[in-house]
């Protein structure tokens, strides 16, 4: 498209793209968005070295101009501005997430990095945070995914993004490097299956399960916290925990708790929290029953709902599978449209009207109710006046014509800000802890029926009077007409 873009002397014509989804993931009505730092850095970085100038010479058709070569190698983003919603914020279907305007061939070029950054990213947030919602505000959520992720990139990715929804720290060392990330995990059941025979314990008389938790406990005192189902949770794993954690305590150390990875976790964890209450009982020890107990074996968010409707004593969940994978759906499917070059608006039709483009730019708003939450996004054009609190404004769905209702917003607030102008980054870009922050503190400004799992109330995303008319009008223009004989 770029050589076609310039052998007809249209590369440099001024260009509007917005990057956006047409449909929330995981059956829910919200999504978080996420990626927007690596979009911005992207464009920092962004330019054609000689090597990869070499290379698409070789593979290119050689009729191509060697002229276009000498083009690519002098492209930048310094003519391209990008405003987006703030990272970490609640989005919905249809609004620009991403707006980018600039040179028609550069824009382009730069469609399948920013859609590839932000389509996993904001994925996998959004799982991580009806992970969140599912679990609560007080259980603690250990990402656990690098082993199943799509390659280390994958991982990494993974591990930051879920942090970013809502989880409390991740089992992936590297990501912990990198990202600040609080690292957590236990042992696996090979550490256990790996004690065998006495003279492993040297002056330790000790066998198996015991001779592991007691290796364990000796090189973690502080934070002993063992696996138990290697075996057999109550017969087995459950009272050689105990026999080490009191030997502990003897010593003047507290225990961390168990993980159970195997089994009916309802009914363990129960059962496992309630012999450590009669042990802090019986020998007056508070804090014994309130150890953690972590959860892990392949749990997804309606694992989690089922325990909540059972009954359960579990403490800390550690996901990973249904996690980074997203299992439960694989793709955000994010689409970057035109939507105007050289000051003229376009659209793409489909006779699947979701499908259909809102053309132009535009403005985008959020409209708060009295008791703080969000009531709907407007789009407008930017020749339009913004909405004022106070004031009533008439939103409309932007397809059905009887879909429309007055708004009086509480408060207004313009999603979209510049990050990137004149090759310059133009806001400071918040810390992962602050866009953690952002994520959660966004979604409590959500209603609770469009958070709920089972059928949630759909969020209004609308249009002006004024948009409204023109989509439609420029949509007759463009439609072609039929003819009958």
């Amino acid at each position: 498209m770029a050589y076609a873009y310039w052998k007809s002397g249209k590369m440099d014509e001024p260009s509007v793209f917005d990057l956006y989804f047409r449909k929330n993931p995981f059956q829910g009505e919200f999504t978080i968005f996420a990626g927007l730092e690596e979009c911005v850095k992207l464009l920092q970085t962004f330019h054609f070295s000689e090597s990869d100038v070499a290379y698409l010479q070789s593979v290119m058709p050689p009729t191509t101009d060697p002229a276009f070569f000498t083009y690519l190698s002098t492209l930048s983003a310094k003519d391209i501005t990008l405003s987006a919603i703030p990272e970490g914020d609640v989005v919905f279907p249809k609004v620009p997430l991403i707006t980018v305007t600039g040179p028609l061939a550069v824009a382009q070029l730069l469609e399948t990095p920013l859609l590839n950054l932000v389509n996993y990213a904001s994925l996998v947030a959004t799982n991580a945070a009806r992970f969140r919602l599912a679990a609560g505000p007080e259980k603690l959520l250990l990402e656990f995914g690098l082993r199943r992720a799509q390659g280390p990139d994958g991982g990494l990715s993974a591990s930051r993004y879920c942090y970013l929804g809502g989880f409390d720290g991740t089992s992936n060392v590297l990501a912990g490097k990198m990202f600040g990330i609080p690292v957590k995990g236990t042992h696996a059941h090979a550490f256990v299956t790996s004690y065998i025979s006495l003279s492993e314990m040297k002056d330790r008389i000790m066998e198996g399960e015991l001779a592991a938790f007691v290796s364990y406990a000796m090189a973690f005192p502080q934070n002993f916290l063992a696996l138990i189902d290697t075996y057999d949770v109550i017969k087995s794993g459950l009272p050689n925990f105990c026999a080490v954690a009191m030997a502990l305590n003897d010593l003047g150390y507290r225990s961390q708790g168990v993980r159970l990875d195997s089994g009916d976790l309802s009914y363990l964890s129960n059962f496992v929290h309630s012999k450590f209450c009669k042990v802090a009982a019986k020998y007056n020890l508070p804090w014994f029953e309130k150890m953690i107990i972590v959860a892990s074996n392949d749990i997804n968010e309606e694992t989690i709902h089922s325990l909540n409707q059972q009954g359960h004593t579990i403490s800390c969940y550690g996901i990973g599978t249904h996690l980074v994978t997203c299992q439960k759906q694989p793709a955000l499917g994010c689409v970057f449209k035109l939507v105007e070059v050289n000051g003229k608006a376009r659209i793409k039709l489909s006779e699947d009207v979701e499908k259909v483009t809102v053309p132009g730019k535009k403005n985008v708003f959020r409209l708060y109710g009295t008791d703080g939450t969000a009531l709907v996004d407007l789009l407008q054009q930017v020749s339009e006046t913004p909405p004022k609190k106070g004031e009533r404004v008439l939103c409309r769905h932007p397809i059905q014509e009887s879909k429309r209702a007055y708004v009086i917003p509480a408060e207004v607030r313009c999603l979209h800000e510049v990050y990137w102008q004149n090759g310059e980054v133009t806001k400071p870009l918040p810390s992962l802890s602050e866009l953690r922050k952002k994520a959660s503190d966004s979604l409590a400004a959500l209603r609770q029926d469009h958070k709920r799992t089972l059928n949630p109330t759909p969020y209004k995303v609308s249009v002006s009077s004024a948009l409204y008319t023109f989509i439609h009008e420029l949509w007759l223009e463009s439609a072609p007409i039929g003819e009958l004989s």
